[in-house]
């Protein structure tokens, strides 16, 4: 159901609203993926899945850290994992939580590590480009998904890419990540 959040052109599929493939002057470009496909191989379309929270919380982030730019480490949940049925493969990954950069960053200068991100988990990253372009470049941090975002920090303005720059469908999910407890 549409919200006051919801972009020109999102759809609801399955619990998730995709967002519209966006050219990088802000228009948006038309779309003949095959939505259902996982794995994007010559011409088919991954679709990554990320819960509405995380989007909202990144992009507030972003705006915050205007002008500086962002670079976060995300982080997935299946979403067999979930309370609520998410109408996916229980297996699928869907993007739930992000690392801050600057932990474990003493650890790493000296011995290399990356102690900040727990072992088997950020695969996906978040980069803003507070001054554009809105696409990957060469100096950008990449993973196997990036989430990438330009102001006006909006879900127009995000986007996700595989490490080749090319364009993934985005599909926000409403739903709230499982909780998380410390033993």
């Amino acid at each position: 159901m549409p919200d006051d959040t919801t972009a020109p052109g999102d759809e609801h599929l399955s619990g998730a609203e995709p967002t519209p493939d966006r050219t990088t002057d802000g228009e948006t470009a038309d779309s003949d993926s095959d939505s259902g496909s996982e794995v994007e191989v010559e011409g088919e379309r991954r679709r990554i899945h990320v819960t509405r929270g995380l989007v909202d919380l990144l992009l507030d982030m972003a705006e915050d850290a205007e002008p500086s730019s962002m670079n976060l480490v995300l982080a997935p949940t299946p979403a067999g994992e979930f309370d609520a049925d998410l109408g996916l493969d229980p297996e699928t990954p869907v993007l739930t939580h992000f690392y801050m950069a600057e932990a474990g960053q003493s650890v790493s200068a000296v011995f290399g590590m990356d102690l900040g991100t727990p072992a088997g988990r950020g695969r996906a990253r978040f980069l803003t480009h507070p001054q554009g372009p809105f696409e990957l470049t060469e100096r950008d941090d990449l993973a196997a998904v990036v989430l990438l975002a330009v102001p006006p920090w909006e879900r127009r303005t995000l986007a996700a890419f595989d490490r080749a720059g090319r364009k993934l469908e985005l599909a926000v999910v409403d739903a709230e990540p499982p909780r998380e407890e410390l033993d």
